[in-house]
């Protein structure tokens, strides 16, 4: 077991673990601390406490000091001393004419860097951009591009539910959504309805997707035979989250050529009810694919990273 301290760069940001070493902190604590970068400024989210060794990244790197108002202040400077970087830069993107939307800008706390995020549809040549920047900062520059998810979650926003975007304000990383989340869950492929502020299928797909997997297991599919105490029927359709199942009864069964006969009223059963009669027979659903080729494009682009 070690003893560590989760630390938090940004808000919402991916939880890093530091070496409280003998320093006594607890959440809420502001530290400084050295990583890949240099000397970083952060906040601690969770009070030390200890964990297996093997569920630490190595190397597990000491928190140098609890910030002081010294700290605090530089971290503060920085932080004004964005909407200016912003506008400089926008204005030398404009003049070397690149086709780039900046999203934010982060000083290193050393001020040894500094850090622009953009976005674009393509690759962008942005060479002589650094050397004017370079000038213009008197510092390194660093040139990042990222995707639209990532945007969303530093612009922040509102999102279909009427609450702040989650990772924007909570959502640490991101977990892979597919269509097939949607698919499972019984949602319209409307764009519109599943896609966030961000283009991308919604993160929230993934929350209740497990739930969803266990209530559909053991359900039948549409068209399926089964066997009810009324006896043998065709499922019409399931409400996964209702454990229901409407079907029609089969009232004569198909003799040659003459098809099957089905009941005009229908019936509902619990999955503990009925016994799936033929799993691999009749109309088979193919298994639900993350993409599949009759979506239509605008699915599609969803599915891009």
């Amino acid at each position: 077991m070690v003893k560590v301290a989760g630390i938090r760069f940004k808000r919402a940001g991916k939880v890093y673990h530091f070496d409280p070493g003998g320093l006594e902190v607890e959440a809420g604590t502001h530290v400084v601390v050295e990583t890949a970068r240099g000397l970083e400024f952060g906040t601690v989210i969770s009070d030390a406490k200890e964990i297996n060794e093997e569920d630490v990244v190595a190397p597990l790197k000491k928190i140098i000091r609890v910030a002081d108002k010294k700290d605090i202040a530089q971290h503060e400077e920085n932080e004004n001393r964005k909407i200016k970087a912003m506008q400089l830069c926008q204005e030398r993107v404009e003049k070397h004419g690149l086709v780039m939307k900046l999203i934010d800008v982060e000083y290193t706390f050393d001020n040894t860097k500094i850090i622009f995020y953009f976005t674009a549809d393509g690759r962008v040549d942005f060479r002589a951009l650094v050397k004017d920047l370079a000038g213009v900062f008197k510092m390194r520059i660093e040139l990042r591009q990222i995707g639209v998810r990532d945007e969303a979650k530093m612009v922040g926003g509102i999102g279909n539910c009427g609450k702040g975007l989650c990772c924007h304000t909570w959502l640490p990383e991101f977990d892979p959504v597919s269509i097939k989340m949607a698919k499972v869950q019984n949602l319209s492929l409307n764009p519109t309805k599943i896609s966030g502020i961000c283009g991308r299928l919604m993160c929230c797909l993934k929350y209740e997707n497990e739930v969803y997997n266990d209530l559909k297991r053991g359900m039948p599919d549409q068209g399926e035979r089964i066997t009810t105490p009324d006896g043998a029927a065709i499922v019409l359709d399931t409400n996964i989250l209702e454990n229901k199942i409407k079907a029609r009864l089969v009232t004569e069964e198909k003799n040659g050529d003459i098809p099957e006969k089905l009941s005009v009223e229908t019936y509902t059963y619990k999955k503990q009810q009925i016994k799936r009669a033929d799993k691999n027979s009749g109309k088979k659903k193919e298994p639900l694919n993350d993409v599949d080729e009759d979506l239509p494009d605008e699915i599609k682009d969803l599915l891009k990273d």
